[in-house]
């Protein structure tokens, strides 16, 4: 296990930072805290001629109340905090984190644009492991980086309903400008994924099942999305994240804690079918991510795999059938 320099550490989160300060540089109105089912949200309520309209800026949080009260300061020195992100973006990449690919960092970029992490949406999946480089500040290997042309995003259906907000251009627009096709889907009328190249990269969208498994709607994006069974652990309470494209990009991926112990669960559920080989990878960024929490964030990992094995015999059983093709070192650091 080899870890990044403090410095570039320090860029990151620097980095990190600053993107987060642009959300709420360019506030049109004022920003009122609104309650939902129990929940606050904060939004930016402004005029549209007679009307008023809203923007959903994110839920209720510390960080999110220092920033509001900064917004002024925040929006006057946009341009340098422009300067200083392509800088450290620089510094970043010289430190030797990885970028994200043109395809990739195209379609963040244009997710982030329109609102898709603003909205709940969380890459998960291998795009998603890649950036755990920039937040646990481990190097990632040639295996680590390698990745399929598969770009998964999950969102909960009930915060989709509950922020009574939509994505600024509608992702049916997105993707035709970046050149993707709508896939068939089981249901005729709902469409939850998108190909471009000819499958080179699938783009598909994902969201937790309450109870069985099927094709749902996700109307903040605008798309329909695939209900899967243990997603709801994986999404819950996630975390912020810079994509190293151009000026940086900010997206948002599961807490690292809970991927790993989610990547055992779906690796016994692949393991023998057709997606076999999908198991091997899922084992291998479970170990990987295992050894880096248990140095760096033992506690946080112990309490995700408590977590997960309180939900049940079947996720115990799942997880138990993973550990037990992996190290017994691996397997140590959770007991």
């Amino acid at each position: 296990m080899k870890f990044h320099s403090q410095i570039g550490m320090s860029a990151y989160h620097d980095l990190l930072r600053l993107l987060r300060d642009d959300l709420v540089s360019n506030l049109k109105g004022t920003a009122v805290a609104v309650t939902v089912k129990g929940r606050v949200f904060w939004y930016d309520k402004y005029r549209v001629g007679n009307t008023m309209a809203q923007k959903y800026l994110g839920p209720d949080s510390s960080e999110l109340r220092g920033r509001l009260e900064q917004a002024k300061d925040l929006k006057a020195g946009e341009a340098e905090r422009k300067r200083e992100q392509t800088r450290l973006v620089r510094v970043l990449r010289a430190e030797g984190y990885a970028s994200a690919d043109q395809r990739t960092g195209s379609l963040l970029s244009a997710f982030a644009r329109t609102g898709v992490f603003r909205l709940g949406g969380t890459l998960v999946g291998t795009v998603a492991f890649r950036h755990y480089e920039g937040e646990l500040g481990v190097r990632l290997g040639f295996d680590q980086l390698a990745q399929t042309g598969d770009i998964d995003i999950g969102s909960f259906e009930r915060l989709s309903f509950a922020v009574g907000d939509a994505v600024e251009t509608p992702l049916a627009e997105v993707f035709s400008d970046l050149k993707f096709q709508p896939m068939p889907s089981i249901d005729h009328t709902r469409t939850w994924r998108w190909s471009q190249g000819g499958g080179e990269t699938l783009v598909e969208f994902l969201m937790p099942a309450q109870r069985d498994e099927g094709v749902r709607d996700l109307p903040a994006l605008g798309v329909s999305a695939i209900a899967l069974r243990h997603l709801d652990y994986l999404l819950e309470d996630p975390i912020p994240a810079a994509s190293l494209y151009r000026s940086g990009v900010l997206i948002q991926i599961p807490r690292p804690e809970k991927y790993a112990i989610h990547k055992l669960i779906v690796a016994d559920r692949r393991a023998g079918g057709p997606d076999a080989q999908k198991s091997i990878k899922d084992r291998a960024q479970a170990e990987f991510l295992i050894r880096a929490l248990a140095e760096l964030r033992p506690d946080e990992l112990k309490e995700a795999y408590e977590t997960a094995l309180a939900r049940g015999p079947k996720w115990t059983s799942r997880i138990e059938a993973s550990l037990a093709k992996l190290p017994k070192t691996t397997r140590e650091y959770l007991s």
